[in-house]
């Protein structure tokens, strides 16, 4: 069987995929691919594999021979799911390989903003600390974890491991209802709630119609004013003007943005234009350690391996 993978170069250069190799030996490695490339690169392949690449209706027609779609992330949203569905094409995502890189770059950013790490090394950058004749220079806040409530908004794998990583600080912990949804199961509270209680607000939701622009002006101006956010989640989760609003007139104290609504941004984001020490902004990286991206490869070759052999894993349709 014909096989390419169309965006190697999000994976990084450092993964062993030998096994892959053996199940796909005509598989091509492509490190990105323009979308007015992909019609020649699929037209005679029977596995597309990818993370990020669109995979359309009108790109499905143009590759008759198309079987199996895998992808080396969790989300799906770049699938047209119900043209694969239509064409017989099963899709597979992937689940659990990025656990402890996402929770460890969850409480790295709360951690640096709740401790005001930045502004203190910065500080001593500018020789204010050296200038100030005390031994403990203490211009900024300072704020113990395990005084503080986390609410979560998704309580999948992810949220889970965020969770557990919250107790062993001594956080409280409280999960948000389905977003919308007039039913608040009694291990749950109302979103509203979780908005109103919360000093700090992680993001682990999926991207929906009904989770896009989930945290707008009216959020922001409802969460408390020490609040912090963290979305490592999808980007357009949280409107990046109403953010950069909401940080800059201390409705809420700080965030830590790991996703944007486009990605890369090559048409600029408000909060690239930010320049307060109240935000952190990463370039998508929560969930790329190297176990982490190891782990993603292993598990799109599982699911090759039982999509060959008449099995179902993962599967999306």
């Amino acid at each position: 069987m014909k096989a390419v993978l169309l965006d190697w170069a999000t994976m990084g250069p450092d993964l062993d995929i030998g096994e892959m190799r053996t199940l796909l030996p005509d598989l091509t490695l492509y490190d990105e691919t323009e979308p007015h490339e992909m019609p020649e690169r699929i037209v005679d392949a029977d596995i597309v594999l990818g993370n990020k690449v669109l995979l359309r209706d009108a790109i499905m027609e143009g590759a008759p021979k198309l079987k199996f779609i895998g992808l080396t992330a969790t989300g799906v949203d770049n699938v047209d799911i119900e043209a694969a569905r239509d064409r017989g094409i099963a899709v597979c995502n992937i689940r659990a390989y990025c656990t402890e890189s996402v929770a460890e770059h969850v409480f790295g950013c709360l951690l640096s903003l709740a401790h005001n790490l930045e502004p203190y090394a910065a500080d001593v950058r500018d020789g204010a600390w050296q200038n100030a004749g005390v031994f403990s220079f203490l211009t900024h806040p300072i704020s113990e974890l395990s005084e503080m409530t986390l609410g979560l908004v998704g309580y999948g794998e992810l949220g889970q491991g965020v969770a557990r990583i919250a107790a062993a600080f001594g956080m409280e912990v409280i999960i948000s209802a389905r977003p919308g949804s007039d039913e608040v199961p009694d291990d749950r509270v109302s979103f509203d709630e979780l908005l109103e209680r919360s000093d700090v607000i992680s993001l682990h939701c999926p991207l929906t119609d009904s989770t896009r622009g989930l945290f707008g002006a009216e959020q922001f101006r409802r969460m408390k004013n020490t609040a912090i956010l963290i979305n490592t989640a999808r980007g357009a989760l949280v409107d990046s003007q109403a953010l950069a609003d909401a940080l800059s007139n201390g409705d809420i104290r700080a965030a830590a943005i790991d996703v944007l609504p486009k990605e890369p941004p090559v048409d600029g984001d408000p909060l690239l234009d930010y320049d307060g020490a109240n935000l952190i902004v990463t370039p998508h990286i929560a969930w790329g350690t190297r176990r982490a991206r190891q782990n993603a490869i292993d598990e799109l070759t599982a699911n090759i391996s039982a999509w060959l052999n008449g099995e179902r894993r993962c599967r999306v349709d």
